[in-house]
């Protein structure tokens, strides 16, 4: 008995506006601003007009800092992601319009109604990135004490998305009827009524933004914990990741799935979306070089001092970044120095990662700077449009992903060579869709309506 041919996947692609991180080479002529309007602007409408999913758009809450010093590109701001995917809802008609908010330092029913909003001024493309944060440091802006513990992160993250649940779910959507002897309209009584009793949120009351054209937005989530995996698995309809290689994003893909039966749901009601860094040019051997040329302008001596400093905790600005690695261990009794970034906490094991760092850069012959280069975060696809195209494709088909969040490293004008390059190549091969076939969100992902507690 021959078993039944596996039926070709259509690849989900989307577009993550650069912003303020270390992926975009600033020093590149035509790099441009993060924060006038005309760059989201220049992104959002390359993206629909390749007919991407969705445009996504980070959050950041406070200004970094190291030793003291605010970081050089934290300078010029870091924008209000709610304020910019309302704009842009007003310059685009299908696009997806995604935001990370997060669960920590907000409160369910603003962040309820902003997505709500959102949904109607967009005709339901809107996506909420529900995230959590470890750090007192941004908490600062926000809570007497900065932070909440660990276990109380994703506890109250939990409670905030099922809220938030509950106020969208408030309104069935025949709320207004007609009253025919006076002529007048009548408001059902119950429109908007919620009560919510939990540990984190005790709150009762009416929700004044009524039933979105989507239901619920889109949600997702950032995470690859066990509990961000288990939180993901319950509650999400897709998963923002990063996944470097083919065998760890069929791992991540196999274990993820695997935990949606538990919840009553099936494969394609959660969609694997890793972030996806790529290198374009005419030729491969064009686009390895012009993947080193990225890297090298992506880690500057300065920038890979800094990289540094996460692992050993002591001001290392004395030391050549062409030279050898520090011959002193990693300060692991102070503070840390990097306040408010993630990296810290990737390497909970200091010592351990400095021993295994310099017995690289010895074997490598590889200075500070070369050591960031190669240890860190590289294109994922480098090629010529065919190549990236077929990578893409082999990573989808063989259940690596369900598609990508590509982050080019240029702003605003990063995605174009993709767009009319690449795309083509992949709606030839019949992977990608030549045209929008609906009008919300959820139509784009292939997603059901949300199940809730009060139908229509």
């Amino acid at each position: 008995m021959t078993r039944p041919q596996k039926q070709t996947k259509q690849i989900h692609l989307a577009a993550h506006f650069p912003g303020v991180n270390n992926t975009t080479v600033w020093s590149d002529p035509r790099a441009g601003s993060h924060i006038e309007f005309s760059s989201f602007v220049h992104f959002a409408r390359t993206a629909e007009r390749a007919k991407f999913d969705f445009l996504f758009l980070a959050e950041g809450l406070r200004l970094r800092e190291q030793g003291g010093h605010i970081y050089d590109l934290d300078v010029v701001g870091r924008p209000d992601t709610f304020t910019v995917l309302a704009a842009l809802a007003a310059v685009t008609d299908r696009i997806g319009l995604t935001g990370t908010i997060n669960s920590t330092f907000n409160e369910p029913y603003e962040v309820a109604r902003q997505f709500a909003t959102l949904d109607h001024l967009s005709g339901g493309r809107s996506a909420w990135n529900v995230v959590t944060s470890w750090d007192a440091f941004t908490g600062e802006n926000f809570r007497r004490g900065g932070f909440l513990p660990q276990e109380e992160r994703y506890s109250r993250a939990k409670e905030f998305l099922a809220t938030a649940h509950e106020l969208f779910d408030s309104w069935r959507g025949d709320e207004i009827v007609a009253d025919q002897t006076g002529g007048t309209f009548l408001g059902d009584p119950e429109a908007g009524a919620f009560a919510h009793h939990g540990e984190h949120f005790d709150i009762h009351g009416r929700f004044n933004v009524p039933r979105s054209p989507q239901g619920r937005p889109v949600i997702f989530q950032a995470g690859d914990s066990e509990e961000g995996r288990e939180f993901a698995a319950a509650e999400a309809d897709a998963i923002f990741s990063r996944h470097g290689t083919l065998e760890a994003g069929q791992a991540f893909y196999r274990d993820v799935k695997s935990r949606l039966p538990k919840y009553g749901r099936r494969p394609e009601d959660l969609l694997i979306l890793p972030a996806a860094t790529f290198a374009l040019a005419d030729t491969d051997a064009e686009a390895e070089e012009l993947a080193r040329e990225v890297r090298r302008r992506q880690v500057s001596g300065a920038t890979a001092l800094r990289h540094l400093e996460f692992v050993w905790n002591r001001d290392l600005s004395a030391y050549d970044p062409d030279g050898p690695l520090p011959d002193i261990d990693p300060d692991v009794d102070s503070d840390h120095l990097a306040r408010g970034r993630a990296q810290v906490r990737m390497y909970r094991d200091p010592l351990a990662t400095a021993r295994e760092w310099r017995e690289l850069a010895e074997a490598n012959n590889w200075s500070i700077r070369d050591l960031v280069i190669h240890t860190g975060n590289r294109q994922n696809f480098v090629g010529s449009p065919s190549t990236i195209a077929k990578t893409l494709n082999e990573y989808v088909q063989a259940d690596a992903s369900d598609g990508f969040i590509l982050v080019p490293h240029l702003t605003p004008g990063g995605l174009d060579e993709f767009a009319d390059k690449v795309v083509p190549l992949l709606q030839e091969e019949g992977v990608f869709r030549t045209d929008y076939e609906g009008t919300t969100l959820r139509d784009h992902l292939g997603l059901r309506s949300p199940v809730t507690a009060v139908q229509p």
